[in-house]
């Protein structure tokens, strides 16, 4: 038994290019110092700073309108200059705006910053995301994109767990380590990675490709991109206001949040990759991500079970990451497979665009809410929204 399940493990991670791997390193890298936005919230309304939480919702919103200017401009630029040059811009660039956004203590230029740090940062993300198409076949493009989830959460367990530690001593040291793990990413892109000079072999003569339509009139698409927007308008609030929850409400410590979202980056790394190889296998993607996202409503819901703090959170956690695993990695192949070489970029700046969207509505018109009503009415909505958002995945899944 024990045998069979290491070879299944050795199997999931097998017939990955080495670019693959050389870009999900970069990705841990850099996700290993992601450690101020799931403590922005906290660090804008600590004592030092002393912000209302509808400020801080303000701030992240910011955040997420920066990020869909900066993935339409990512998606633009890496079709027509290549992918690695935008990846090397935005990740040094993104260096250097954290380190300045820690040293800021205004408000109004906490926000401007904040606006400037997303525009570059997020502008990566269609980047890499069409580096990981590029260097990946169809037969293991789902597993490639696992394996760069795989890296995000595992340096995002590393950065929140680190994180909680930091932040408990001093809120500005966390702005330090995502500059400079950020521009470590960059010099190791810069090294290691060759820029592409030719068109994959698999695309120009063996693969059966899409044809070059633009991303804005793929109709299905764009009823796809609707569905996201409100998955990630409520899937934001894991990073946002529930850490404030938990800390206000719950009476947690930082060093207990930080862990509590670990959690969540350690099953995805442990278990994301050997249940999506089993999964890809079923071509039931749209499924999955139905079934992933009921859990995902399940685990908002959870947070109106009374009883012992620690454990009400850890069952949030453990229903939010196993929906996730089933759910995200298939969102990522629905794109990649309706684009191809020459418009990837498009399709993969509008998925970006999708998830700004959701950044910069969702923790701004949450925080509102709460102020408004409660957090258990905000959890309610949460679940029932991605309740919607499943039917609406079931639909699509239906008509495909």
């Amino acid at each position: 038994m024990l045998n069979r399940t290491l070879t299944l493990y050795k199997t999931s991670f097998t017939g990955l290019s080495k670019q693959t791997w050389l870009l999900s390193l970069i990705m841990l890298i850099n996700r290993s110092g992601t450690m101020v936005v799931p403590f922005m919230t906290l660090y804008l309304t600590s004592k030092s700073m002393n912000r209302t939480l509808g400020e801080a919702g303000a701030v992240i919103g910011l955040f997420g309108l920066g990020s869909i200017i900066g993935a339409y401009f990512g998606g633009k630029f890496s079709d027509k200059f290549g992918f690695k040059k935008v990846q090397l811009i935005t990740l040094m660039g993104g260096g250097v705006l954290f380190i300045i956004l820690g040293q800021v203590k205004s408000y109004p230029l906490i926000c401007v910053f904040t606006f400037l740090l997303s525009l570059v940062n997020e502008a990566f993300r269609p980047a890499n995301s069409s580096a990981i198409a590029f260097y990946s076949t169809d037969e293991n493009r789902t597993r490639s994109y696992s394996l760069n989830r795989l890296a995000i959460n595992l340096g995002w367990a590393v950065g929140a767990s680190i994180g909680g530690l930091i932040a408990s001593y001093n809120y500005e040291l966390l702005f330090w380590v995502d500059g400079i793990t950020n521009i470590g990413a960059a010099v190791l892109l810069f090294f290691c990675l060759k820029a592409p000079f030719v068109q994959k072999k698999s695309e120009t003569v063996t693969e059966e490709v899409p044809p070059a339509q633009s991303a804005y009139k793929d109709k299905t698409y764009l009823w796809f991109i609707v569905l996201i927007t409100l998955f990630a308008f409520c899937f934001f609030q894991l990073f946002t206001l529930v850490p404030a929850f938990f800390r206000d409400h719950l009476f947690l410590s930082e060093r207990y949040i930080g862990f509590i979202m670990a959690v969540n980056g350690i099953i995805i790394v442990a278990f994301e990759m050997v249940l999506v190889y089993i999964m890809e296998q079923k071509n039931k993607n749209l499924l999955f991500i139905t079934w992933g996202l009921l859990l995902c409503a399940l685990s908002f819901l959870s947070l109106l079970i009374p009883g012992n703090a620690m454990w009400v959170t850890l069952l949030m956690v453990l229903l939010i990451s196993i929906g996730e695993i089933i759910s995200m990695p298939f969102m990522n192949t629905f794109w990649t497979m309706r684009s191809n070489s020459k418009n990837r970029g498009q399709y993969a700046a509008l998925y970006t665009i999708a998830w700004g969207i959701a950044q910069t509505t969702g923790p701004f018109l949450c925080a509102k809410l709460v102020e408004a009503t409660s957090f258990n009415v905000l959890f309610i909505v949460l679940g029932s929204i991605l309740t919607l958002v499943a039917l609406g995945f079931y639909e699509l899944s239906r008509r495909q």
